[in-house]
């Protein structure tokens, strides 16, 4: 199975159906709090729903248009998961959006700075992806932070750009550079 290490108690895996009962229980657990920001946990999820999401996660990775992550991190000597990240790419613009979240009690312990900046890492490498846009409410700042905190730039706000059941809001998009990139980690995010 495809790891990629963070640090020594942190590390990314494939987000496939093999995960399917850990990954409803971390989203189960996090759901009203991630319904604040994604449309799509608004509604709790059925364990089927989720193994359908993780499944059809796992044929975008093998048809190369995502990189579909989740957090593990080890405590007490057991390995859990800790959140979701994911690149989707565009091979015929060379572009990718990323987008991620964390449970609640791994928040602030760079988690998502450390998972954004190796998928940009395999972004503007092996993949060889030209930009790499970030998108995020505009309330969110712990979000932004992380963007700001990699290099991105704030580029627009999208007027009503996201669809909650009883709302539309407005989107910030920020986006980033291979050569901005390069930047950024010749200095250190």
């Amino acid at each position: 199975m495809f790891s990629f290490p963070l640090s020594d108690d942190a590390v990314l895996i494939l987000r496939t159906a093999s995960i399917t009962d850990a990954y409803h229980q971390l989203v189960t657990a996090n759901q009203e709090r991630l319904a604040r920001w994604e449309p799509w946990a608004v509604k709790p999820q059925a364990i089927s729903e989720t193994r359908a999401f993780l499944e059809a996660s796992a044929r975008s990775w093998l048809d190369g248009s995502e990189l579909p992550v989740a957090i593990a991190v080890r405590e007490d000597g057991q390995w859990h998961l800790a959140g979701a990240a994911g690149l989707r790419i565009n091979g015929y613009t060379r572009s990718g959006e990323v987008g991620y979240w964390i449970d609640g009690g791994h928040e602030g312990r760079g988690l998502i700075t450390m998972t954004v900046a190796a998928l940009l890492d395999q972004a503007f490498g092996p993949l060889g992806i030209d930009r790499v846009t970030l998108h995020t409410d505009p309330a969110n700042e712990r979000s932004r932070a992380v963007a700001r905190r990699l290099g991105f730039v704030e580029e627009a706000t999208l007027r009503q750009a996201t669809a909650f059941p009883d709302e539309r809001r407005d989107e910030v998009v920020y986006g980033i550079m291979a050569g901005e990139w390069r930047g950024v980690m010749s200095s250190g995010p």
